[in-house]
């Protein structure tokens, strides 16, 4: 991310999606806090980790909410999937029923990350 986020700034997204709760990724919140990002710049973090059977908790959800929150403001970040839920070639995906919950912690995580926020 450290290389590709002024990239991505130069082409003046309206908003950046990008993975946040991927292991690999996760760490990379820091490069949003030392970079130069507009005014109106909407950070669309990935927040749950779509590859994983792991469902994550609403708390962690919240953090990562918040930690983003932290660095534009809690009008500027939306909660997202670090990508689909079938997303590999010859994959046959995540159970639905893994992916309901998924989605479920998502939603109670952002509750817990507006209640504190606002």
């Amino acid at each position: 991310m450290c290389q590709v986020l002024p990239i991505a700034l130069r082409a003046k997204p309206q908003a950046l999606l990008f993975e946040a709760a991927n292991p690999r990724h996760a760490h990379e919140w820091t490069a949003f806090a030392e970079a130069d990002l507009p005014d109106d710049e909407i950070l669309v973090p990935g927040v749950i980790d779509s590859t994983t059977l792991f469902v994550e908790h609403p708390e962690l959800i919240a953090q990562r909410i918040e930690g983003f929150a932290t660095i534009v403001g809690r009008e500027r970040v939306i909660a997202e999937t670090d990508c689909g839920f079938s997303t590999f070639a010859g994959y046959e995906g995540i159970d639905p029923d893994i992916t309901d919950a998924k989605l479920a912690a998502m939603a109670d995580g952002a509750a817990i990350a507006s209640a504190r926020l606002w």
